[in-house]
């Protein structure tokens, strides 16, 4: 029998943000979503992904004939590394094998099921002591939901605590089968008007509420994760409509409670790198004030809420 396995972009140890206790996370590749403040944008393709720090590449031109498919190239006008963003990476590495000072990262590879779970068992004893376990994160983990079942369920039977951070915009089918080994959703919901989703994600918003609708009316554990961008998504009309589709769920055994994750600049140095443009011209960081008033929105109607910072 053939294992099923995963694209896995980034396994991250000791997280203590995403889910309760320290977590090992996993990053599944591939993102339906195109948010404009993506702290992970190289788990957004369905396929490996190439970064180069151009800071420390010494232009030397190594990493063009050993690449199969052309994905490297030095510029006959400027003589610098460009990666050609018409062709996709096949995760070969040997790029990467052949920078001698380390600037070419590969990020993208199949793993088995087993081998995850394996990783994850490393840490079992930091999971007992803290309440903790496994968290997959992404991209987006319900694009692969038979190979993310598969270890959730491979955790399971392990004793290991299961967590799954998703934006939630996929098939219904998928989410059920993932929701079977899920012992906490942490749910994103980035914006209640599905044109300003839009425009913000590149998807509408209908899909993921709708999902989030039935993890709560069948049980399942779910915290919501707001992410906040000043003068995008904290407005009082925004926050509110948000406020008012909860409320219904706020009693519930299985609702968790709302984290508030402030805007953060630690993935922007990752677009120069792909060599893609960040388009988030603002710089919408919150304010301590900020946070207070959020804060405040929630407990006012005796909402659990606490704000993540990382």
């Amino acid at each position: 029998m053939i294992e099923r396995k995963a694209l896995i972009f980034n396994i991250q140890k000791y997280n203590m943000y995403d889910g309760p206790g320290v977590r090992t996370m996993v990053f599944f590749q591939g993102c339906p979503l195109r948010c404009t403040w993506c702290s992970n944008p190289e788990g957004q393709k369905r396929q490996p992904q190439v970064l180069c720090r151009t800071n420390i590449c010494t232009r030397c031109g190594d990493c063009v004939p050993v690449c199969p498919v052309g994905k490297h190239r030095i510029s006959p006008r400027t003589r610098m590394h460009e990666i050609v963003q018409d062709v996709d990476c096949i995760g070969c590495r040997r790029c990467e094998q052949v920078c001698k000072v380390r600037a070419l990262s590969v990020m993208g590879e199949l793993r088995t099921v087993s081998e995850l779970a394996d990783i994850v068992e490393e840490d079992r004893a930091f999971y007992e002591m803290s309440g903790g376990g496994v968290t997959l994160s992404g991209g987006e983990v319900l694009m692969q939901p038979e190979a993310a079942a598969s270890l959730l369920m491979t955790c399971r039977r392990r004793g290991i605590g299961t967590a799954v951070e998703t934006s939630g915009y996929a098939r219904p089918e998928a989410l059920a089968r993932v929701a079977e080994f899920t012992d906490l959703f942490l749910y994103d919901v980035k914006h209640m008007d599905s044109a300003r989703h839009y425009a913000l994600t590149g998807v509408h918003n209908e899909t993921i509420l709708t999902n989030l609708r039935w993890l709560l009316d069948n049980r399942h554990n779910v915290k919501i994760r707001l992410p906040l961008l000043k003068g995008l998504n904290d407005g009082h009309d925004e926050i509110h409509a948000l406020i008012r589709f909860l409320l219904p769920y706020r009693d519930y055994r299985n609702f968790k409670g709302i984290d508030l994750l402030p805007y953060h600049r630690m993935g922007v140095g990752k677009y120069g790198q792909l060599g893609w443009d960040y388009t988030l011209d603002a710089q919408p960081s919150l304010t301590d004030e900020d946070l207070a008033r959020l804060t405040g929105w929630f407990a006012a109607h005796n909402f659990d809420v606490a704000v993540i910072r990382h």
